[in-house]
């Protein structure tokens, strides 16, 4: 039949009946389970990337970078097949576009307490009230290219917003 499958799956149900790459795909793009919170699944998903944050950041900048450069590909690639897997757009389950937004939040910035504190609150704020252009990336771009873009730009402007704060305090 060549209708569009109205049918949306749990992450459960999907995974049950997925093969080994959907799997794969809805393991990553739900940052192992934690998208799987019944509230606030994306401060969830933001919170379970603390522990990538913390090694990366005793690792050096250049890890973080290649951690960034390594995981948007991948956060676009699960968000894109989890969102076929699931017969959903943007569902709330996907959320390691928070797990790569948070990344860039802290990206080259001291790690402290009061960074990373702040980085989680700006990072979120940002991410739920989407400013422009973040709102049209979300609607306008499909697939796992608008899952991930619209927490990137989210990621940006925490980055950006996070250095002034510094500054201001310091």
């Amino acid at each position: 039949m060549s209708e569009l499958q109205s049918d949306t799956l749990t992450l459960k149900e999907a995974f049950r009946k997925a093969d080994f790459s959907m799997k794969s795909a809805l393991c990553l793009a739900s940052w192992f389970g934690a998208g799987l919170m019944p509230v606030a699944p994306g401060t969830f998903g933001t919170l379970t990337a603390l522990p990538l944050v913390l090694v990366l950041s005793h690792m050096g900048e250049l890890y973080e970078g290649l951690a960034l450069l390594i995981l948007v590909p991948l956060a676009v690639w699960s968000s894109s097949l989890s969102e076929r897997c699931l017969g959903r757009s943007d569902p709330p389950e996907v959320v390691v576009d928070e797990v790569a937004g948070f990344l860039l939040t802290l990206f080259l910035l001291p790690l402290s307490w009061l960074t990373l504190c702040l980085g989680f609150v700006l990072f979120r704020f940002i991410d739920i009230a989407k400013p422009f252009p973040i709102r049209w990336f979300e609607k306008n771009l499909r697939g796992g290219t608008g899952v991930v873009l619209d927490d990137l730009m989210a990621g940006i402007y925490a980055n950006l917003g996070l250095r002034l704060l510094m500054l201001w305090i310091s």
